[in-house]
C-alpha cells in the first residue's frame, strides 16, 4: 500500500512538473533561427577553403559577398562586381567594383582584394583555375582583370558560380593583420551579416551589417543552430524553438504537412545521387567487369527508393548532370531488371553475387544508403553500411584511400562541364580514376569556343561515361524544408535551384 502511495505521489508531481514546465522558448523579437542538418565546421567561415559542394553557401551567403553569384534570376549575378566585360578574343576578363561596397569593418572592398582572395584560395577547382588564370591585374582600385593563358569559355561558370568560392571575397589587411588562424577565429566579410560568435558543431550567431550595399538586412540576427537529428529538428520547429528547419524525409516531412502553424517547401533540385564504384580501377576487384556495375545499376529501385526517402517528388535519373544544364545529355533511367542483373552477374563470373565491402554512405541520409544494400542484397551483393560524420565522410572519400562504393551526391552549379569537373576527369578531386580518351575529350572541350562543337564534345564524353556505367545515377532529389509561423519570407528557393534561404537580407519575420 504504502508503495502505491508513493507511486501515485510520484505521477502527481509529474503531472505538475508537465504543466509548469514552459514550451521550448521562442526566438527573440528581430531574431530569426535556423535548425540545420549538418555539423557547422570553422572552414566554412572561410571561403578560401570552400569545398566542392552547396553546403558552405548557407554560411557564404550570410557572411560574406562575391564578385558574381547567383541570385535569383541569374546565376552569374554582379555583385560586388558591378558589371564585367570580356575581350574579343575571350583572354581578359574586367571587373568594375562598387563604390559602396565595403567589409565589415568599415575597409572598402578594392581590386587588391580580389587579386588577394584568388590568390590564396586553395577550395574546390583551385588548380584548374590557377592553371588557366596567368595573372589579375589590379587596373585600379576599383578595376581588376583576369589575363587568362587561352580562351576558356567556362571561366564565369567556374569563377562566378557556386561551382567554386573563388569569387567570393575577403579583405586582404584584415586576413594579413590577424593571420590565417585569427581569420578562421574572427572572420570579417562584406555580405549581409557579420560575425558574432561560433561554438563549432554547435551554433553560428550573426548580426546585421546595415551598410550592406545592395539593402540593410530585414532581420537583426540569425542564428545557425546544429540539429543532425532529424526528429529533434522536427520538435524545434513545431515548437517554435527555430524558425527554419532544413531537409526533411520520409515520415517526418508527413508529419510537418499535418502539424498546425508549420509549412513545408519541396523544390525539386539539381543535386543527384548516385553509386560510386571506388574499386573500379583495381583489375582485382569485381567492380572492375562492367557487367558488375551493370548489374548493380539494374538491381536499383529508383521508383520505390524515390517514394520512401523523397516522397515520391524526385525524379529518376540515368544520367550524372541533370538536363536542364547547358551541355546536358539526357539519359533515361534504366528499368528495374532484376533477372537481367543476374544475369550479367554469371556471365562475369558471380552467379551467388560476391562480398562487395563498406558503402560508404553520404550523412544524414542513411537511410538512402540501407535501401541501396537492400537492393544489392536481393542479387548477393553484400555491403555493409559505414555511417560516418560528414567531415570524415568527405575527408575519406577526398582522400582517395576509401574501399567498396559510396553514395555520393553533387550539387555543382555551371554547365555540364563544371557539374562533372570534380568527377569525371581522372583529376578531378574526388575521381579515383579515369580514363584517356574522355580526359582528352574533357580537356579539348575545355579550349572550344564554338558552342556546337562543345555541346558534341560534351555530350560524347556523357555518352561515353553512360555505357561504361562509370557511376549508377539515382535519382534527382528534393529539398523539404520546415517553416514555422513568425516567418513572412523565408526565401527559400528564390534563386533557383539554391536549397537554402538566400538572400539573407531578404528574409523577414512577420510584424506582431
Amino acid at each position: 500500500m504504502l508503495v502505491r502511495s508513493r507511486l501515485g505521489l510520484l505521477l502527481v508531481v509529474l503531472l505538475i512538473l508537465a504543466v509548469v514546465t514552459p514550451a521550448l522558448a521562442a526566438p527573440e523579437p528581430g531574431t530569426m533561427v535556423w535548425g540545420v542538418h549538418v555539423t557547422l565546421v570553422s572552414r566554412w567561415l572561410d571561403p578560401g577553403e570552400t569545398e566542392a559542394l552547396i553546403t558552405p553557401f548557407m554560411v557564404l551567403y550570410a557572411l560574406h559577398d562575391a564578385l558574381v553569384k547567383p541570385m535569383p534570376g541569374n546565376i552569374s549575378t554582379p555583385s560586388l562586381a558591378e558589371s564585367w566585360t570580356v575581350s574579343k578574343d575571350g583572354l581578359a576578363y574586367e571587373f568594375v567594383l562598387r563604390k559602396n561596397a565595403k567589409f565589415h569593418n568599415g575597409d572598402p572592398v578594392t581590386a587588391d582584394d580580389v587579386k588577394f582572395t584568388f590568390e590564396r584560395y586553395k577550395g574546390a577547382s583551385a588548380r584548374l583555375l590557377k592553371e588557366k588564370v596567368k595573372e589579375v591585374q589590379v587596373v585600379a582600385p576599383n578595376r581588376v582583370r583576369f589575363v587568362l593563358k587561352e580562351a576558356w569559355p567556362d571561366f564565369i561558370a567556374f569563377y562566378g558560380t557556386s561551382a567554386t568560392g573563388a569569387s567570393w571575397i575577403v579583405p586582404k589587411k584584415y586576413v594579413e593583420k590577424v593571420g590565417e588562424d585569427g581569420y578562421k577565429k574572427a572572420p570579417v566579410g562584406a555580405g549581409p551579416f557579420k560575425f558574432v560568435s561560433f561554438q563549432p558543431g554547435v551554433e553560428l550567431v550573426l548580426d546585421a551589417f546595415p551598410e550592406y550595399w545592395r539593402k540593410a538586412p530585414q532581420v537583426k540576427r540569425i542564428i545557425m543552430k546544429s540539429i543532425p537529428d532529424e526528429s529533434t529538428r522536427g520538435a524545434a520547429v513545431k515548437t517554435g524553438e527555430v524558425d527554419i528547419a532544413y531537409l526533411f524525409v520520409g515520415a517526418m516531412a508527413e508529419e510537418l504537412k499535418r502539424s498546425p502553424g508549420v509549412r513545408i517547401t519541396a523544390p525539386l533540385l539539381y543535386g543527384i545521387y548516385w553509386l560510386e564504384f571506388l574499386d573500379q580501377w583495381d583489375p582485382k576487384s569485381p567492380w572492375h567487369d562492367k557487367r558488375v556495375r551493370q548489374a548493380a545499376s539494374l538491381i536499383i529501385d529508383r521508383n520505390g527508393i524515390n517514394q520512401a526517402e523523397m516522397l515520391g517528388y524526385g525524379k529518376a535519373t540515368g544520367g550524372f548532370v541533370p538536363p536542364e544544364f547547358d551541355f546536358a545529355l539526357k539519359v533515361e533511367p534504366p528499368a528495374l531488371d532484376a533477372k537481367r542483373a543476374k544475369q550479367l552477374l554469371t556471365e562475369a563470373g558471380y552467379p551467388n553475387g560476391f562480398d562487395a565491402g563498406e558503402l560508404y554512405q553520404l550523412p544524414p541520409y542513411f537511410s538512402l544508403g540501407e535501401a541501396i544494400i537492400g537492393n544489392l542484397q536481393s542479387v548477393g551483393i553484400k555491403l555493409k553500411m559505414r555511417p560516418m560524420e560528414r567531415a570524415a565522410y568527405f575527408a575519406t572519400i577526398q582522400s582517395k584511400k576509401a574501399k567498396g562504393v559510396c553514395v555520393c551526391s553533387s550539387a555543382l552549379y555551371g554547365n555540364a562541364a563544371s557539374r562533372m569537373s570534380e568527377i569525371y576527369p581522372s583529376e578531378g578531386a574526388y575521381a579515383y580514376g579515369g580514363y584517356p580518351d574522355t580526359d582528352a575529350l574533357y580537356k579539348q572541350q575545355a579550349r572550344e569556343t564554338d558552342r556546337k562543337k562543345r555541346e558534341a564534345l560534351l555530350h560524347q564524353i556523357q555518352q561515353l561515361m553512360n555505357e561504361r556505367t562509370r557511376i549508377a545515377p539515382i535519382f534527382e532529389y528534393i529539398w523539404p524544408s520546415g517553416i514555422g509561423p513568425r516567418v513572412e519570407n523565408a526565401s527559400l528557393m528564390a534563386i533557383q535551384p539554391y536549397p537554402w534561404s538566400a538572400p539573407l537580407e531578404d528574409v523577414r519575420l512577420k510584424k506582431n
